[in-house]
């Protein structure tokens, strides 16, 4: 992903996207609240989730949609947002990391944060700074053991809640069967769908297991390019029924195993949809493809929507309004947070945007929240818990295990 936003409030980032041993068991710090969020008794209920919709402004719903990369409080409440992301210069220490977590939430309005980072491990590790170096997909992948695909998930989503991280976008779906392809390569399980459809599935039940929500990305498939979506918009020539063979098990996989987000990529498929608008402003992908075909009920997230891939034909305003009728429910990254907003905000209004549409959005935004026990009230995070569970020794034996079984 590559951010530029004007302004004092901004953050210029360059980034790169946007039979083994059983899983590691949660660290004592962290047990109780994985457990929690998974207990049906301390959940609310689906009508609640339509009692939070109704107490809610258009102005509110409207800024549920949008996750910028800020770490600044104000942002959260000018524009009531639904959510932030996290990057390497807004992590410095435990307790600092801590403390902003606990400070966005503090700001945020009716719905608590949803806040996400880029924890994939390996070369896309936002939180490095601070958590377990755990060896990235391609190393899991190369063990042949889905459970340790699990335990690495799991490990990263205890260290992630420890922290007050609810929402990460990992695991990559992608199938890397292009050697040339600049962007994904080592961050892929493999080059096979089926092995690779494995891990995604054992690591979506990973972070599931921590109480972290996940995201399979990059939706319909970034594995077989040579051109990077943050430069440039590429363009695969896979038949449908290549797609069908290389690309979609993964993802079929994450559904079948619960996840909660996918991601969307900034490629255009011609096969899937002849338009030319990449995947991301796609009504037959992800509705139609993603939502009718594959099943799946929970939240769709635009990968950046700063990258080049989705600006090249239409304004900064007009690509986060054509996402949503697209079938996205999460706008991350605006490179205009005003201007994307007040083009969403204006489309409701005049009735391109349903508000039915909208309430479709949130809702699934609601029920994420819901599914791990903080629609009503984010968890506080504790320096002194987060210490326990961020770079355990339990952790970083788990990380050494992985890389023996990977050789």
């Amino acid at each position: 992903m590559v951010l530029r936003v004007a302004g004092s409030l901004a953050f210029a980032i360059i980034v790169a996207g946007c039979a083994g041993a059983a899983p590691v068991p949660a660290s004592p710090a962290t047990a109780p609240l994985a457990r929690a969020s998974q207990s049906p008794s301390a959940q609310p209920s689906r009508d609640e989730v339509a009692q939070v919709l109704a107490g809610l402004s258009l102005e509110e719903k409207v800024g549920l949609l949008f996750m910028p990369a800020t770490a600044d409080a104000r942002l959260v409440r000018k524009y009531r947002l639904g959510g932030v992301i996290l990057f390497p210069e807004h992590v410095k220490s435990v307790p600092q990391v801590v403390s902003l977590t606990n400070g966005l939430q503090k700001a945020a309005g009716k719905v608590p944060l949803l806040i996400g980072t880029d924890q994939e491990n390996g070369l896309v590790s936002r939180m490095g700074a601070v958590m377990t170096k755990l060896p990235g997909a391609s190393v899991i992948g190369a063990t042949g053991d889905p459970s340790l695909s699990r335990a690495a998930a799991k490990a990263t989503g205890e260290e992630l809640r420890a922290l007050g991280v609810n929402l990460d976008f990992a695991p990559v779906a992608d199938v890397n069967v292009n050697p040339r392809n600049p962007v994904i390569g080592k961050r892929a399980y493999g080059n096979d769908p089926g092995k690779v459809a494995t891990m995604v599935a054992a690591a979506v039940k990973g972070f599931r297991d921590a109480g972290v929500a996940s995201t399979a990305k990059h939706f319909p498939g970034h594995g077989d390019t040579t051109v990077d979506s943050h430069t440039g918009l590429p363009v695969i020539r896979h038949s449908r029924a290549q797609w069908e063979k290389l690309d979609a098990p993964p993802f079929k996989a994450a559904v079948e195993a619960g996840v909660d987000a996918v991601m969307s990529a900034h490629i255009v498929m011609p096969a899937l949809d002849p338009s030319g608008d990449p995947a991301t402003l796609s009504k037959p992908i992800l509705t139609g493809l993603l939502r009718e075909k594959l099943g799946f009920t929970g939240v769709i997230s635009t990968d950046a929507l700063n990258m080049k891939g989705v600006r090249t034909k239409y304004g900064d305003g007009e690509v986060a309004v054509r996402a949503v009728l697209a079938g996205a429910d999460l706008l991350l990254m605006p490179p205009d947070l005003g201007k994307a907003y007040r083009a969403v905000l204006a489309a409701v209004k005049s009735g391109r945007i349903s508000r039915e549409r909208l309430d479709q959005s949130v809702t699934r935004l609601l029920e994420l929240r819901r599914t791990h026990g903080i629609l009503h009230r984010a968890p506080v995070a504790s320096a002194a818990e987060a210490t326990k569970t961020v770079r355990s020794a339990e952790h970083r034996e788990l990380a050494a295990h992985i890389q023996r079984e990977s050789r």
